[in-house]
């Protein structure tokens, strides 16, 4: 694997590391926020985030076998697969770790949010930083999806440094 994005996510997603992507694998991301923050399974915005993260699974499956490859993965992801589906369901995470639903975290809320939906803790508190531009000690939803949404798509973000890549010289998502 290289150190593009759609590798480190891919990685990032194929929790055991065996090459696909299954549908448990990648429900269990919001299980885990939920946990993280210690919100109840039943809760209404961890079940809509199920249903959001249903919704992505269901259409990178390309043929319906219950498991993501990493080409499946790479011909689905981009601009119009964010923009559909991603933008739901990793906005759907925020609020599950967005406790008081003012639309921002603070840096331990970040952390939290990121540790728990699979990316390591390295980097983590750069990216806070960079989105954090008016210096507030928080960072909104926007700035977060649209973070998310640019490493995605072009490979360079301030969230480049939470997926373990760095912000320049990474190939842009075709």
């Amino acid at each position: 694997m290289t150190d593009s994005p759609q590798h480190l996510i891919f990685a990032m997603l194929d929790v055991d590391g065996d090459g696909a992507i299954t549908h448990a694998e990648y429900l269990a991301r919001v299980d885990r926020v939920a946990a993280a923050v210690g919100r109840d399974a039943a809760h209404p915005v961890v079940a809509a985030s199920h249903d959001a993260h249903d919704a992505v699974f269901r259409d990178m499956d390309a043929d319906r076998d219950g498991r993501v490859t990493f080409e499946e993965y790479r011909t689905w992801v981009g601009h119009d697969a964010f923009e559909r589906f991603c933008r739901r369901a990793l906005g759907s995470l925020f609020d599950i770790a967005d406790l008081d639903a003012d639309g921002r975290l603070d840096r331990a809320g970040f952390v939290r949010l990121r540790t728990a939906a699979g990316n390591g803790e390295s980097g983590v508190d750069e990216a806070f930083d960079a989105l954090d531009a008016d210096r507030d000690g928080l960072v909104d939803r926007d700035a977060y999806l649209s973070g998310i949404r640019d490493f995605v798509t072009t490979g360079t973000s301030p969230m480049a440094a939470a997926y373990g890549a760095g912000r320049t010289g990474l190939p842009a998502v075709t």
